[in-house]
């Protein structure tokens, strides 16, 4: 810069411009260099897998993965979860083989939340065979949507595979008439349907096919066989206990087989049910079927009647609702109390009746005995 006096800023010496000027140049020229390096790592023209391999799995491994998490899903929503993930799983969660495997925690859905895409799902995993579905979708067609036709039907498909809960529910159908006149009971085809279900073991079964056999209820009377039957399903349901992985553990299942040395005076609270009171034991209640609480929870929704003067089955972990007057027999001491059959009457006259019962309670302070069989052949139909 010039001014009136001469040169106000020193000039620089034109070394100095061009070695700056020469190291500038290499400074962008290295810059350019490193971000062509970085860009040639990130364009896709370089060769390098970076395509999802996911795509590249064949669909047969595939459906045997999700065939493996359908069959260990703890829940329906764990298993939609996994479908949700991308469409691929979508459509092949849906898949025949899929379906067929998937566990009966998954169709374990609540009534407040069945809706007909529910629907949908069941019939889908009916028809590709899940023998759960078709037990619990024929259960629901038959009691709660009343259509006696399609559900004894898919009980039927279940029970054809050796399904001991929809042979069992068949035997009970058998043994009421339901879903026609009183003149539709087919006691021996009953009594057969439940000793497949006991064979399978069933704890119900056994317990229902003992008091027939002790009652002599559409089979020949066998008092000694009947008792054998009962004591078998005690037993089982004792070891359905210890070997539960439900709990936390086994030893904090061994708290409830407390001994009790008057098992007949001792009222059990909470939900510890004596079903082996007769030997001193105390085990927890069993866990309902998802079916039968789909059952509870569907007309306890609907004011806990199914409507018409008709009646729920009064254990609790039942659910099944009469088709017709008075086709559940009620107990004949209190009258209070109506069942499905003997194998729910015996369960719950061990839970919660026998502390209901009134005259009950005096008959047995008068005889100083348990009788809780006695109290299981006390019921009369009205």
């Amino acid at each position: 810069m010039r001014t009136r006096r001469g040169l106000c800023y020193p000039r620089l010496d034109a070394a100095f411009f061009s070695d700056n000027r020469v190291r500038k140049r290499t400074h962008d020229a290295s810059a350019d260099r490193h971000f062509c390096r970085k860009r040639n790592k990130l364009s896709p023209d370089i060769k390098t897998p970076t395509s999802d391999l996911f795509d590249s799995l064949p669909d047969d491994l595939v459906i045997s993965i999700l065939s493996k998490l359908g069959a260990a899903a703890s829940s329906s929503s764990e298993f939609i979860n996994i479908l949700l993930t991308c469409k691929r799983l979508n459509s092949l969660g849906l898949n025949p083989i899929v379906l067929s495997r998937a566990s009966l925690k998954i169709f374990a859905i609540s009534a407040r939340n069945w809706t007909e895409s529910a629907h949908r799902f069941l019939k889908q995993c009916a028809d590709a065979g899940n023998v759960e579905a078709c037990y619990t979708l024929g259960m629901i067609r038959f009691y709660c949507l009343q259509n006696r036709g399609s559900g004894a039907s898919l009980m039927a498909k279940a029970a054809i595979c050796s399904h001991a809960p929809a042979l069992y529910s068949l035997a009970v159908i058998q043994f009421n008439g339901s879903g026609g006149s009183k003149n539709d009971k087919i006691l021996r085809a009953g009594v057969a349907l439940c000793a497949r279900a006991a064979f399978l073991g069933h704890i119900d079964a056994l317990r229902e096919l003992g008091h027939c056999l002790q009652d002599g209820y559409g089979v020949r009377q066998n008092i000694t066989e009947g008792r054998r039957f009962l004591v078998q399903a005690n037993a089982r349901e004792l070891a359905a206990v210890l070997s539960s992985e439900a709990g936390s553990s086994v030893t904090a299942s061994r708290t409830f087989l407390t001994w009790n040395p008057h098992p007949h005076h001792r009222h059990v609270t909470g939900s510890a049910c004596p079903l082996l009171s007769d030997f001193g034991c105390n085990i927890p209640a069993p866990e309902a079927h998802p079916a039968s609480q789909f059952l509870a929870e569907w007309f306890a929704a609907r004011g806990g009647s199914p409507g018409d003067g008709l009646r729920l089955c009064s254990h609790v972990g039942c659910g099944r609702p009469e088709t017709r007057r008075h086709e559940f027999r009620r107990c004949s001491v209190c009258g209070a109390v109506n069942y499905c059959s003997r194998a729910c009457q015996a369960l719950d006259w061990k839970l919660r009746h026998k502390m209901d019962c009134v005259p009950v309670e005096r008959w047995l302070d008068d005889n100083g005995d348990g009788g809780a069989d006695g109290v299981v052949d006390m019921m009369d139909e009205s």
